[in-house]
C-alpha cells in the first residue's frame, strides 16, 4: 500500500468556525424574532406604528411640556414655559414631586430626625449588597447581621432608643414603610414557608393537618381580609391593657399571608426532586434534617427561584394595601397629598401615580434581574 492510499486519522479537533454572516448580528435577530412569518411582520408593523404614535406624545407630556419647578399648583395648572396652555393645563407636574419628595420617602417622620431612617437605609444597603454577591465571603455572619441584628437596631433607631426621641409608627410613612413591610415580610415568609411546606409533606397526621389548614385558610382569603384581621381582631385576643402597634399588626398580616403562598412554591420544588435523591441520601445514612438541609432543600429552592422571586415581587406591591388600616406607604402618601389644595390641579394625580409606579417598577425590575442572574449562576447545564 502506497503512502497515498493510507487512511488519514485526524489527531486534533477542528476549531469552531463563526456562524454565517446572515445568522448573526442585529439583522439576523430582527429577521428571526420580528419578521419570521407573515403574522410576525404584521404584528411588528402595528407595534412600530403604535410606538411611533405614542412615544412623541409621552415624551412631550413627560419632559418637554412638563413643569419642573414652582411653589404651588398655579404653575402646573395654567403655565408652560412662560405661556398659557390652550387647554388650560400643562404637561407633567414634576414640581409637585419635587416639593413633596421628602414626604414620599419618609412620610410624616419629623424633619429633624430624618437622619435616623437615612442611617438605617445606608446600613441596609451595606449589608444587602454583599449578601447578594455570590463570591462575597462570610455569608453566615452577613446573614446574621442583616436578618437578626439590623431589624433590632433599625427599630431602636426609627422608633426611639439609645436616648433618642420617640417617633411613633403612625408618623412613619412613604417608601420607608413600604421597604420595612416588604423586607420583614420577605425575610419571615421564606423560612416559615419552608417549614410549612415540610409540614404539609410530613408523615405525622397532626402536623400535616395543621399545616394544610393554615395554608388553605390563608390562601383562601384576600390580603385585605388578613390585614383587617391583624388590625381589628388581633387586639381582641390580647390580655386587658396590652396593645400591639399598628405597624407590627401590618407586618404580622403581610408575613402570614406571604408565608402561605411561599409554602406552596417550596412544596412545588420539593415535588420536582427525583425520588432517587431521597433514596441516595437515605443510603448515606443521613437523618431527616441532614437530608433536607444538605440534599433536598438546596435543589428544591434552585428549581423554584422564579416563583420565589415572583412571590417577593407580589409582596412588595401588596404593601400598598396597608392604606386601608390607616397606614401610608409610598402609594398611600402620594394619594394623600392629592388633597393638598396648594397642589390641586388636573395633572397632579397622574404625575404622582406615574412617580409611584416608576418606583415600584424599579424595585420589582431589580428583583427580576437578580433572579435571572441567580438562575444563570446556579445553572448546572440541565435543559429547562
Amino acid at each position: 500500500m502506497s503512502v497515498a492510499d493510507k487512511p488519514f486519522v485526524r489527531t486534533s479537533i477542528l476549531a469552531a468556525e463563526p456562524p454565517p454572516p446572515g445568522e448573526r448580528g442585529a439583522v439576523a435577530w430582527i429577521r428571526r424574532n420580528l419578521l419570521a412569518t407573515p403574522k410576525d411582520v404584521i404584528l411588528t408593523i402595528l407595534a412600530l406604528a403604535l410606538i411611533a404614535w405614542a412615544v412623541p406624545h409621552l415624551v412631550n407630556w413627560l419632559f418637554i411640556q412638563a413643569v419642573w419647578s414652582g411653589p404651588d399648583r398655579t404653575f402646573c395648572a395654567t403655565t408652560i414655559q412662560g405661556g398659557i396652555q390652550p387647554d388650560g393645563w400643562s404637561g407633567a407636574c414634576w414640581a409637585f414631586i419635587s416639593a413633596k419628595y421628602d414626604q414620599f420617602i419618609f412620610g410624616r417622620y419629623p424633619l429633624d430626625e430624618r437622619w435616623r431612617p437615612a442611617i438605617v437605609g445606608i446600613l441596609f444597603i451595606l449589608l444587602l449588597v454583599p449578601m447578594l454577591i455570590p463570591s462575597a465571603p462570610r455569608k453566615g455572619l452577613n446573614a446574621i447581621l442583616l436578618f437578626a441584628v439590623l431589624p433590632v437596631l433599625a427599630f431602636w433607631l426609627l422608633h426611639g432608643g439609645f436616648g433618642l426621641e420617640v417617633v411613633d409608627t403612625p408618623l412613619w410613612g412613604g417608601l420607608m414603610v413600604t421597604l420595612v413591610l416588604s423586607f420583614v415580610g420577605i425575610a419571615v415568609s421564606l423560612p416559615c414557608g419552608i417549614l410549612l411546606a415540610l409540614g404539609r409533606r410530613s408523615k405525622m397526621p397532626v402536623i400535616r393537618m395543621l399545616c394544610v389548614t393554615f395554608i388553605e385558610v390563608i390562601r383562601g382569603v384576600p390580603l385585605i381580609t388578613v390585614l383587617f384581621m391583624a388590625s381589628v381582631m388581633l387586639p381582641l385576643f390580647l390580655p386587658t391593657g396590652w396593645n400591639v402597634d399598628k405597624l407590627l399588626r401590618a407586618v404580622i398580616g403581610v408575613s402570614i399571608f406571604t408565608s402561605a403562598y411561599m409554602a406552596e412554591v417550596i412544596r412545588g420544588g420539593l415535588q420536582a426532586i427525583p425520588k432517587g435523591q431521597f433514596e441516595g441520601a437515605d443510603s448515606l445514612g443521613l437523618g431527616y434534617w441532614q437530608k433536607t438541609r444538605l440534599i433536598i432543600m438546596p435543589q428544591a429552592i434552585k428549581l423554584v427561584i422564579p416563583s420565589i422571586v415572583n412571590t417577593f415581587i407580589g409582596t412588595f406591591k401588596d404593601t400598598s394595601l396597608v392604606t386601608i388600616i390607616g397606614m401610608f406607604d409610598l402609594l398611600g402618601i402620594v394619594k394623600l397629598n392629592f388633597s393638598d389644595a396648594n397642589w390641586a390641579s388636573a395633572v397632579t394625580p397622574i404625575t404622582g401615580l406615574i412617580f409611584a409606579g416608576f418606583i415600584f417598577w424599579l424595585f420589582c425590575f431589580g428583583m427580576s434581574r437578580y433572579s435571572g442572574f441567580m438562575e444563570r449562576h446556579l445553572d448546572t447545564g440541565h435543559k429547562r
